[in-house]
């Protein structure tokens, strides 16, 4: 069976200044997935492994680098699924730990849930074990900054309605040589968002979404509009249905910019190892590797 991992590191509008350590880090995260898959691993492992990587690195919106809230404290995201027994993991404004998509694996692995969330999150990250991390250790000049001018701005919400506004949320989508497919999605949200706010990103359908039988779809932008379209099981169904990856990642983003004027990216991969993304942001931050590639093929 060949194999494959496709990862993004956000859609939007990724200033020039930031395109060579953006390039940098998405090829470290898909080879990092690539480098397990090659050794017999499992698709959920490579995709968790990626998106850890991208979580230590304080260029995306994961993890250490998070956006802020309004309130000056850090909520992050995540979520992950296992296209062989579609299950699910996931946390949604979880604050004390650094690698949210830990977690979200933990409780795949060790609850009879698929979500937990904010203070309910954080306790069941330290009951399993895992390190707490306070703020400082997340937190990032360019993200003070960043919401210090927002503030001086007068900037009361953070919707990001055009697509010229960042959205650094990472996703991974593999296929290992067994044929399984798995999804993972983090995000530390959006800069002034209200503490306490979602998005898609740790939701089922919306920021990912994984069936072995059919392939996988990870998604980044603005997150009300993804997650009212149910995005990611969208482009998935585009699948199932008979288009090829990138028609139907073209089919869902135009349904999404038509339905609810929103703007997104998603990386699309099938059973059969085809890779797809698309975007009707400025940019979005990709990389890809198949069994069949000498080496990935990197979009910053």
């Amino acid at each position: 069976m060949p194999f494959a991992i496709v990862v993004h590191g956000g859609a939007g509008d990724i200033p020039d200044a930031q395109r060579t350590e953006r390039a940098a880090g998405i090829y470290q995260a898909v080879k990092i997935g690539y480098d397990q898959l090659a050794t017999g691993a499992r698709a959920l492992d490579a995709v968790q492994s990626a998106v850890m990587l991208m979580e230590d690195l304080p260029i995306f919106n994961a993890g250490r680098g998070s956006c802020l809230t309004s309130a000056g404290t850090i909520e992050m995201d995540a979520g992950l699924m296992d296209g062989r027994d579609l299950r699910v993991g996931a946390v949604a404004s979880i604050r004390h730990v650094a690698h949210p998509i830990a977690v979200a694996r933990l409780v795949m692995d060790k609850s009879d849930h698929i979500l937990f969330a904010a203070a309910g999150a954080d306790a069941f990250a330290q009951a399993h074990g895992v390190e707490k991390a306070p703020l400082a250790a997340l937190l990032t000049a360019r993200r003070r900054q960043e919401l210090e001018q927002m503030k001086a701005a007068g900037l009361v919400a953070a919707v990001p309605d055009h697509p010229r506004a960042a959205a650094d949320t990472v996703g991974a989508v593999a296929l290992d040589s067994e044929g399984n497919v798995a999804a993972a999605c983090s995000t530390g949200g959006m800069s002034m968002k209200k503490p306490g706010r979602v998005g898609d990103s740790p939701l089922p359908g919306c920021g990912y979404y994984a069936d072995s039988l059919i392939g996988g779809c990870a998604t980044t932008g603005w997150g009300e509009t993804i997650a009212r379209v149910v995005l990611a099981r969208r482009a998935v169904e585009g699948i199932e249905r008979g288009l090829d990856p990138q028609a139907a990642a073209q089919a869902a983003l135009a349904f999404l910019a038509q339905r609810t004027g929103g703007w997104a990216g998603l990386i699309v991969l099938s059973r059969q190892g085809q890779v797809a993304a698309a975007f009707n942001s400025v940019a979005m931050t990709h990389a890809w590797w198949r069994s069949d590639m000498i080496e990935p093929t990197v979009v910053a």
